[in-house]
């Protein structure tokens, strides 16, 4: 990979972007869907799932959203129930 010099943010912003229809974006758009998977995976019980009301099924997301926060952890090797009695 080259290394480049950079005088300003702005010329470093600039050069991340890619053009539409650049085959590197394919490539970098993967590479960070494949990192996030690998760093963060996040598990959905499989299936379909019905609800009276939106109000229900944000509850059920929310469920599943605490316990990948929870699994995240736990896979860093910090208890969870520290993390409850940090928040303010």
């Amino acid at each position: 990979m080259p290394v480049r010099k950079f005088r300003s943010l702005e010329a470093m912003e600039d050069s991340l972007w890619r053009e539409p229809g650049d085959p590197g974006l394919w490539r970098a758009i993967d590479r960070v869907w494949r990192f996030a998977a690998e760093s963060c995976p996040r598990h959905f019980p499989p299936g379909v799932y019905r609800h009276h009301s939106i109000e229900e099924a944000q509850q059920l997301r929310e469920v599943w959203d605490e316990a990948n926060f929870r699994a995240f952890w736990e896979r860093r090797g910090v208890n969870p129930a520290e993390l409850d009695r940090r928040k303010p």
